[in-house]
């Protein structure tokens, strides 16, 4: 029988997709969106080349047809009978896959039949023949109504699927921890070469705690200097740039008895401390320690193209 001979491609294609499927719910369980949109892509998928498979076979089907048509034409042409005429046909009984084939798929009405769907109006001899639709346009218009309706629960109306406004933002959060591990990372790669003031509040007021945790001991609350030299005034042992300063936190001075903050804190901290040092200038605290070292001044320190710290 002729649909015989396109059962064992079709069940070669149709395991094929069957391992394919097994894979796709193995590495997609629907545990949430993600996962039900993969399966549903997935089915999706399969159903496109079962329609394309489908299609392969009725154009090869067609094709014979008309090719038969072609031979008959052409024998009737030439007064030669066509090869199949000489040959009793007997009746074959269509098999099951046939049979669905026929009944879901094309259900044509036959020959015999057309006179009873005929339509009245006549066009110079050609007539109208008032068809219903194809199955297979009526079954997938079916399945577009059924997925519809999945797709909206899914999405909108209680399912656990996200919509596009969900979706944004959920990619916009991720954009932001993607951006703030980035400047993190950035951050810490700051040393004495690359350092730069900070003056927004935030990094302020961090670099503040900083202070008050590690350097108030030697330098005093307000900057006002106690072991340590006073910061809020001009004068500068080992320079006072944001270069300098960050060298000399990160360093240290070990003859003077200050250790090297490096161990103990990140570049991106030791920059926030400076930067809240560089601020202290100018402020007057009561009891200042007296001036140490020489007046420092930014031109100076551009000339000179110093790196060091105080």
């Amino acid at each position: 029988m002729t649909s015989k001979k396109y059962l064992p491609t079709l069940l070669l294609l149709l395991a094929s997709i069957t391992t394919s499927w097994g894979q796709a719910v193995t590495t997609a369980v629907p545990t949430n969106a993600d996962g039900f949109s993969k399966i549903m892509t997935t089915a999706f998928l399969i159903a496109a080349v079962l329609l394309f498979i489908i299609v392969i076979v009725v154009v090869v089907r067609t094709n014979a047809f008309l090719t038969k048509q072609l031979i008959r034409l052409e024998s009737a042409k030439h007064g030669i009978a066509p090869p199949e005429e000489s040959i009793e046909l007997q009746a074959v009984e269509e098999d099951f896959f046939t049979k669905l084939r026929i009944k879901y798929w094309e259900n044509p009405i036959p020959i015999e039949r057309e006179g009873d769907i005929t339509l009245d109006h006549n066009y110079d001899g050609i007539r109208e023949l008032d068809n219903h639709l194809p199955p297979w346009w009526v079954n997938m218009f079916i399945l577009t109504i059924v997925w519809a309706v999945g797709y909206m629960w899914w999405y909108h109306w209680g399912g656990d699927g996200m919509n596009q406004a969900d979706e944004y933002k959920t990619e916009v959060a991720t954009a932001k921890k993607v951006i703030a591990i980035a400047l993190a990372g950035k951050a810490n790669a700051v040393d004495e070469s690359n350092v730069v003031v900070l003056t927004d509040a935030v990094a302020l007021g961090e670099g503040e705690l900083i202070y008050k945790n590690v350097c108030v001991a030697c330098h005093g609350s307000k900057g006002e200097g106690t072991v340590g030299p006073n910061f809020t005034d001009e004068y500068w042992i080992h320079g006072g740039g944001i270069k300098d300063l960050f060298k000399t936190i990160k360093y240290g001075v070990p003859d003077k008895g200050m250790i090297a903050w490096s161990s103990q804190l990140k570049p991106a901290d030791m920059q926030k401390v400076a930067s809240y040092i560089l601020t202290l200038k100018g402020t007057n605290p009561p009891n200042p320690k007296a001036p140490q070292g020489t007046i420092w001044t930014a031109e100076g320190a551009a000339a000179q193209d110093s790196t060091s710290a105080k």
